[in-house]
């Protein structure tokens, strides 16, 4: 009985723990967007500076059409208060990648539509890994007790995907990221319970999630001629991203299978 209250206690104090931590996040960015410089087009004077203030309500798209508004917006507005969209942008980023917010392709559409290839690539690789990053210490703070009560199955199996790895853990981990039907929600959440180490895990987003945001942010630059988020992943675009893992995996079977020789030369 009193194993059970206090499994009850550790429950709510990790819910408590993550809700303030999503509060205050979600309010950061809410007056972010709302004290925001005015929104001015082209051939507005300053006189309007308040009615165009009030007309733009900035919220996350959900779907292709708000995310095509809202990129011709931001493309227009970047050009006087480049600062403040670029700061927007990498808030906004970072708070889906820490609380695991569904929609990081439309981010990334939208970094390539707003800032271009060659920054924008950039930019959505280091805050992919930095959210991921914050999604990790986040999990070790207040998520081991929710994953162990929610998802021991799926901890466990992968557990000892991970022991089974271990000499050769960062190539596996970067197998994981570059398979695209790798969980990565789950794969921030459960990394410290896990015990992977931090910069292994930083590294290996960083690096595992490379082509699938460089081709994001590249048909961001064409975001108008989209028609549909099919035309981005396409079969052939599946089949070269799971090439592209296992060629990364194959360093790691090399290491196990080197390591396993060496053992058996010893023995």
């Amino acid at each position: 009985m009193i194993d059970a209250m206090s499994k009850t206690k550790r429950i709510f104090f990790c819910i408590v723990g993550i809700a303030s931590s999503f509060f205050s996040a979600t309010l950061f960015l809410a007056l972010l967007s709302m004290f925001r410089p005015p929104f001015l087009s082209n051939d507005a004077d300053p006189a309007s500076d308040s009615v165009e203030n009030e007309r733009y309500d900035l919220h996350f798209p959900s779907d292709l059409e708000e995310l095509k508004s809202l990129a011709s917006l931001l493309k227009q507005y970047r050009k006087e208060n480049s600062g403040y969209v670029v700061f927007l942008f990498c808030s906004a980023y970072l708070y889906k990648q820490t609380f695991a917010i569904p929609g990081s392709v439309f981010m990334n559409l939208l970094a390539g539509a707003i800032f271009g290839i060659w920054a924008g690539f950039p930019l959505v690789c280091f805050l992919t890994a930095f959210g991921a990053s914050f999604c990790y210490l986040l999990s070790r703070a207040f998520g081991k007790v929710l994953l162990l009560e929610f998802f021991p199955d799926r901890l466990q199996a992968l557990q000892v995907k991970v022991k089974e790895n271990h000499d050769s853990l960062f190539f596996f981990l970067l197998f994981l990221r570059l398979f695209p039907m790798s969980p990565n929600w789950f794969l921030n959440m459960s990394s410290p319970v896990l015990e992977v180490p931090l910069m292994q895990f930083f590294f290996s987003v960083l690096i595992g999630l490379m082509p699938y945001n460089f081709i994001c942010s590249q048909t961001g630059c064409i975001l108008a001629q989209l028609n549909s988020l099919d035309e981005l992943f396409t079969s052939s675009v599946i089949v070269k991203l799971c090439g592209i893992a296992l060629v990364a995996l194959l360093p790691g079977l090399i290491v196990k299978m080197f390591r396993k020789n060496k053992k058996s030369h010893k023995d």
